[in-house]
C-alpha cells in the first residue's frame, strides 16, 4: 500500500534508528506504531500511559496491538488527579493533560536516549478543537500522519490491511472529557462514568458511548448508525435500573446522536 509505504519511509528519513511511539491503543497510534516497528524494528517503542482517566479497555487494547505488531511495549503510570490545573476543568484541561504526558514522554526518551517521539494524530483532528496537540508539540512529539497529510479513512484502510484488531474501534478520549467543562474532575466521577459506558454497552450491544456526568443526569450519546438499537422499552428499564444504582437520578438517551466536542467550551444543560 503507497500511503503505508510513505508511513515507513518517512521513518527511516526522521528516526535515525529508534524511535517512541505514544500508543493509546485507538487505530491512529496503532498503524503509526506499525510503520515504526517495519522501519526500525527492535528500535522502535511503544509506550502506553495510563494516568487513570483511560477506560481499562483502552489499556487492554493497547497491549493488544503491541502483541499483534510485536513491538516493545512499555505503560508508564502517574495520576492526573494530582494535578490541579487538571482537575478544574476548564477549557484548557486537555492542554494541561497532554503538556504532562509530553513531559513524562519526553523524559522517557532522555532515559533512553531516543531522539524521536510520535504520536498518531491525524489530519482529520486538526478540524476540532485540540489543545492538546500544541501541548505535544511543545514537548517535542511529532504526528508523522499529519506531516504525510494522512487521514482517519486512509488509516483505518491501513490497519485493515494488516488485520489489526482495532481497524474498526470507534474513537474514544479520555473519561474526563464526559464531565461538563467547569465541574471538577474527581475519581469518583470517572468511575461512575466508567461503569456507566460498560453497562450501556452490555445491555445494548452499540459500541460507540459517551454517558455525560451531568450530576443527577446521565445523558447516553452513541453512534448515530446505533441509536436505533437503543429504543427497547424492556432493556431501556434494565438500564434505567442499573445506573440509578450508580447514584444517577436520572437517565437520558441524546437522539441526536455522539459528537465529538459537545461538552468542551459550553455544556447547555449546565
Amino acid at each position: 500500500m503507497e500511503i503505508f509505504d510513505k508511513l515507513v519511509e518517512w521513518f527511516v528519513k526522521n528516526g535515525g534508528d529508534r524511535v517512541i511511539v505514544a500508543l493509546s491503543g485507538g487505530v491512529d497510534s496503532a498503524v503509526v506504531a506499525l510503520a515504526a516497528k517495519k522501519a526500525l524494528g527492535n528500535g522502535a517503542l511503544a509506550i502506553t500511559a495510563d494516568y487513570k482517566t483511560l477506560a481499562k479497555e483502552e489499556l487492554v487494547a493497547a497491549r493488544q496491538v503491541a502483541r499483534e505488531i510485536d513491538i516493545k511495549h512499555k505503560v508508564i503510570e502517574y495520576n492526573e488527579l494530582e494535578n490541579i490545573s487538571f482537575v478544574k476543568n476548564d477549557t484548557m484541561r486537555c492542554y494541561y493533560c497532554r503538556t504532562e504526558l509530553g513531559q513524562r514522554l519526553a523524559e522517557e526518551a532522555r532515559r533512553a536516549g531516543i531522539l524521536l517521539i510520535v504520536d498518531g494524530t491525524n489530519i482529520d483532528d486538526l478540524t476540532d478543537y485540540r489543545p492538546g496537540i500544541r501541548a505535544l508539540r511543545e514537548n517535542g512529539v511529532r504526528s508523522p500522519m499529519i506531516e504525510l497529510s494522512i487521514g482517519k479513512t486512509e488509516i483505518r484502510e491501513i490497519a485493515k490491511s494488516f488485520e489489526l484488531s482495532v481497524y474498526d474501534k470507534p474513537s474514544n478520549a479520555c473519561l474526563a472529557s464526559r464531565i461538563p467543562t467547569g465541574s471538577d474532575v474527581t475519581y469518583e466521577k470517572l468511575l461512575r462514568i466508567e461503569n456507566a459506558e460498560i453497562i450501556v454497552k452490555t445491555i445494548f450491544g452499540v459500541r460507540q458511548v459517551r454517558v455525560r456526568d451531568h450530576g443527577d443526569l446521565a445523558r447516553i450519546e452513541v453512534g448515530r448508525d446505533e441509536l436505533h438499537k437503543m429504543f427497547d422499552v424492556d432493556k431501556l428499564a434494565i438500564l434505567d435500573n442499573k445506573l440509578k444504582e450508580l447514584t444517577f437520578k436520572f437517565v437520558s438517551i441524546d437522539v441526536a446522536g455522539y459528537k465529538t466536542g459537545k461538552l468542551v467550551v459550553i455544556d447547555k444543560y449546565d
